[in-house]
């Protein structure tokens, strides 16, 4: 089992920046891929980006690539999401997730992460 709790949600204007947090707690959390999922209102929760068991590799959606940075730390459980140069269109809760992927395999769909927070809420003023 993984509990997930994210931070750091709130309210920025445009072209400002946010960094989330999403501390777990259980076992083995370098053993677990790490995502963040974001749903709009009115919207499917779709994939932001995702990070591999060590941090050596990232995955992000178009939409965020090159705004957007996930980070690792395994000694402290913890996943990062650094945003920049947010937009109204960022506006979304924000949901960190894990993910028993494996290897060879990247999870950017919902199904593929078996444990989820509770979600932040990011909202970005025009």
């Amino acid at each position: 089992q993984v509990q997930l709790v994210e931070s750091g949600g709130g309210l920025v204007q445009a072209g400002g920046s946010l960094r989330l947090s999403c501390a777990a707690s259980g076992r083995s959390f370098a053993s677990y891929f790490m995502g963040w999922f974001r749903q709009a209102p009115g919207k499917e929760r779709e994939f932001v980006t995702t990070i591999s068991w060590r941090g050596g590799n990232t995955y992000y959606a178009d939409s965020v690539k090159g705004r957007f940075t996930i980070s690792r730390d395994n000694a402290k459980s913890t996943v990062y999401l650094q945003m920049n140069s947010l937009t109204p269109e960022d506006t979304a809760v924000y949901y960190c997730a894990a993910s028993a992927s494996a290897f060879g395999i990247v999870p950017r769909g919902k199904s593929q992460y078996g444990y989820w927070g509770q979600g932040t809420q990011v909202t970005v003023s025009s």
